[in-house]
């Protein structure tokens, strides 16, 4: 099932389980995990994308493999907020997800996501090789860890 906010889509979740991240790409797909607290997003690796079916089985293993309750897929709005065609390629992809996974899936805003990956990347002073090898998992934890943060707050709101 897809949830438009995090609001609705923490009541989906049981305790104690991971959530994964992803940063979806034309060519690539990467992928990030939570602690099962969910307290911290780490990167886990970059799927080079083949065809739907293929890209989709690869994640299904991965999130299966870690038992992840929940999946966040980054947004690409544009800087004014609005949704352009990378939004509709994605929330297509949620959708196609939907057909082979009952899990609860949602969208994280992921505006200069890629940004901060690559600046966090420059100041650990990763090669530009190594750059390019990680820079989809790190953004994928970038998103996954807004979302996790929010969650938090979410949890926070509702237990006051």
């Amino acid at each position: 099932m897809i949830f438009d906010t995090l609001e609705d889509f923490a009541p989906a979740l049981p305790d104690r389980r991971a959530i994964v991240g992803l940063d979806l790409g034309d060519k690539t797909i990467g992928v990030a995990i939570s602690d099962s607290l969910r307290g911290t997003a780490t990167p886990m690796q970059t799927i080079k994308r083949k065809k739907f079916t293929l890209d989709a089985e690869r994640l299904m293993e991965l999130i299966s493999a870690r038992n992840a309750a929940g999946i966040v897929l980054g947004l690409p709005r544009n800087m004014d907020g609005t949704e352009g065609p990378r939004c509709q390629k994605t929330r297509a992809f949620a959708r196609n997800l939907t057909q082979i996974t009952s899990l609860p899936i949602t969208f994280w805003d992921e505006r200069l996501s890629t940004v901060a990956a690559e600046r966090a990347l420059l100041e650990a002073d990763a090669s530009r090789k190594r750059r390019a090898e990680v820079i989809d998992h790190v953004a994928a934890a970038y998103i996954l860890q807004g979302a996790l943060d929010r969650l938090r707050n979410i949890a926070r709101e509702g237990g006051s």
